[in-house]
């Protein structure tokens, strides 16, 4: 019975692994990027607020590796 617990865990690790995968194929990351100098009490500089996505390959490991973590932990149920 112990086991049955390990294996529900794969599973339950490998569908977040798969939606976070998924969520990051479509949502662009937030990311904020200051260029400017500071010179003592005075700061010159703009903000940038840029929305970057997730390279493809790697919401592709992340699918592929939830989905083997599924596959092996429904398997020795």
């Amino acid at each position: 019975m112990a086991h049955n617990g390990g294996m529900r865990t794969l599973v339950v690790i490998g569908l977040i692994l798969v939606v976070i995968g998924l969520v990051l194929l479509v949502v662009p990351i937030p990311h904020r990027v200051r260029h400017g100098f500071d010179a003592g009490p005075v700061s010159v500089g703009v903000t940038t607020n840029e929305n970057e996505r997730v390279h493809p390959a790697v919401s592709g490991v992340l699918i592929a590796g939830g989905v083997a973590l599924m596959i092996v932990g429904s398997r020795r149920r």
